[in-house]
């Protein structure tokens, strides 16, 4: 690799490796979530990727515990299959927000020593971390159902990744081209949900959702923002590459939470606080609509 490129810090790479796309918004929708069976409508959160933006997707996980609103089902892409795999294993929101700050680079990088044609981190130590912190569990066994997505290399289909190890399908899913080796498990390999589905509410709704909130923590890059490094321009081809792609997809959820991210770079990882604040405030905002929607009792909220 030629010594003029600018490669990303170890950490930029322990964040950026754990997110691909920044996701795109879709409006609230008005439409009526059908019961079946005069039951309460089947939950699902969705949780997109985002880079360092993903940091708030545990505010919104944060904001809805506030409101004792928790999903039947959850499903991550990118950065949210990490936040979204803990969340459905049973971690709180403020349990992950005290990982994510105390969290050291050697937990979560590998980086491939000599020359890297396939990718400047294995993502090995990714898989071991999130399996040492989940102490093992198998996907299945989560108390919450919980999907990852991710993209089956060459042929570029869809892999919904429902149960086994859990650290591989967190690895899977955050495996970016260029950044990670593909993610290999029986002969198959694997890269970054978000080159085909960077927000899956299809994938929600085929599991069976009645109700999908999907989280939104993408958004143009800030004004004046050039980022040069090779691991920023990575990271900006896929959110334009992604741009029609999740927006067809947000449109047919139901609700959107959208933090109020877009003014700070999806690579400003020192803005971890300020990414778990505006994800708190906007699901704090959002959480009434959910439980009107859900025809919860309103005083069965915490406060």
């Amino acid at each position: 690799m030629s010594q003029s490129i600018h490669l990303p810090t170890r950490r930029q790479l322990v964040l950026g490796g754990l997110a691909a796309l920044a996701v795109s918004a879709g409006p609230l929708q008005a439409q009526k979530v059908p019961e079946r069976s005069g039951r309460k409508p089947k939950l699902a959160v969705v949780l997109g990727g985002g880079s360092a933006r993903g940091f708030a997707h545990i505010g919104v996980v944060k904001g809805l515990e506030a409101h004792g609103i928790q999903p039947d089902l959850i499903v991550g892409c990118s950065a949210g299959s990490l936040v979204g795999a803990f969340w459905a294993a049973g971690h709180s929101g403020d349990r992950m927000e005290e990982i994510a700050m105390r969290v050291r680079d050697s937990e979560i990088i590998d980086l491939v020593q000599g020359n890297a044609p396939r990718g400047m981190v294995t993502g090995q130590s990714l898989q071991n971390f999130v399996n040492q912190a989940l102490r093992g569990r198998q996907l299945e066994s989560f108390p919450t159902p919980f999907a990852a997505v991710a993209t089956r290399y060459p042929s570029g289909e869809l892999a919904v990744l429902r149960s086994g190890d859990a650290g591989f399908a967190v690895r899977a899913s955050c495996s970016i081209p260029g950044v990670f080796v593909p993610a290999l498990q029986n002969g198959q390999e694997y890269l970054d949900g978000g080159l085909i589905s960077p927000m899956p509410v299809r994938t929600a709704r085929q599991l069976g959702a009645d109700l999908v909130v999907a989280v939104d923590v993408g958004g143009a890059e800030p004004a004046g923002e050039h980022a040069g490094g090779l691991y920023e321009l990575l990271q900006r081809s896929f959110e334009i590459m992604g741009q029609s792609l999740r927006s067809n997809e947000m449109a047919t959820a139901d609700i959107t939470i959208r933090p109020d991210v877009a003014r700070i770079s999806s690579t400003d990882f020192a803005s971890r606080k300020t990414f778990i604040a505006a994800g708190f405030m906007a699901a704090n905002r959002l959480a009434p609509v959910i439980l009107e929607r859900l025809g919860a009792d309103r005083s069965r909220r915490r406060t």
